[in-house]
């Protein structure tokens, strides 16, 4: 049997890094905050939330994408697992903060 890949959940949180609200985008999944674009390892599959490991992932770098805009791709503190999610810098509602992910692009592969 084939199992969804992607999962909507766009729950508002608080952030676990800086302690913010987070509001959701109304049109996908968010899965990192728009303020310090840290995140939860919460995910095997997006927005499934069946990752056992709940560890912080950090923002370690980011890139341009012609297709995706900007990709963050986050480093998991307890497991170091990477991951990469699309930016939210366009989003009507709590945007990403374009600096930082601009800051992330500057840091090597």
């Amino acid at each position: 049997m084939e199992t969804k890949k992607f999962t909507k959940n766009d729950a508002s949180f608080h952030c676990a890094h800086c302690g913010k609200e987070v509001l959701p985008l109304g049109y996908t999944s968010r899965n990192h905050c728009p303020f310090c674009l840290y995140s939860l390892h919460l995910d095997i599959h997006p927005g499934d939330r069946m990752n056992p490991c709940g560890g912080l992932m950090e923002p370690v770098r980011a890139y341009p994408d012609p297709k995706k805009g900007y990709v963050i791709v986050h480093r998991c503190q307890k497991c170091h697992e990477e991951r990469q999610n699309r930016a939210a810098h366009t989003a009507k509602i709590q945007p990403d903060d374009i600096n930082q992910i601009i800051q992330l692009t500057v840091k090597p592969f």
